[in-house]
């Protein structure tokens, strides 16, 4: 249900953007319950991996990018610059989560990582659909990566998609 669930979000996404000069509300990524969904299933699978004992090790050490977000600072940056550190640490969190989907065994935790996976590759595909042009950590501990990846979501990929000129309302 969870891949279904994610190829919605996706062609809802498309099929609003391709219709004919209607007027319509924010583009279905800008409306953040879109978001907040991709964040929940990330903690449910952040829960699922602290939760995991057996099959959930990570074989290697992953980069990942760094999810502080201090406002002042992010909020000096011009959009470009916003974006290219959002599209980094999506580039980023793809090959780690990819490592931990070939080194885990546990099946309950494998769905979790696969759906995270999926909403990756649906969070790249809209950036570059609203024409958005594209910091590191080493980790070690596979925990951590899940959560690295909640607090991404959460934190920058948030806070570009609230201020891109595609998810403004039109005042007129």
């Amino acid at each position: 249900i969870s891949v279904t669930t994610g190829l919605l979000a996706l062609l809802l996404i498309l099929l609003e953007w391709t219709r004919p000069g209607l007027p319509s509300p924010l583009r279905p990524i800008c409306d953040l319950r879109v978001l907040n969904h991709f964040i929940k299933e990330a903690r449910d699978a952040e829960v699922a991996m602290k939760s995991c004992r057996e099959g959930c090790s990570l074989s290697e050490s992953v980069t990942v990018p760094q999810t502080r977000v201090e406002l002042d600072v992010w909020e000096k940056k011009n959009a470009l610059e916003q974006a290219q550190e959002v599209q980094t640490g999506l580039w980023l969190l793809k090959p780690a989560l990819s490592l931990l989907q070939t080194s885990v065994t546990n099946t309950a935790l494998l769905s979790h990582i696969d759906n995270s996976i999926r909403n990756l590759l649906s969070i790249s595909a809209v950036l570059r659909s609203l024409n958005i042009q594209f910091e590191y950590l080493e980790l070690q501990n596979k925990s951590n990566l899940l959560q690295v990846h909640v607090n991404f979501l959460r934190g920058k990929v948030r806070l570009l998609l609230l201020d891109a000129q595609a998810c403004q309302q039109d005042v007129s």
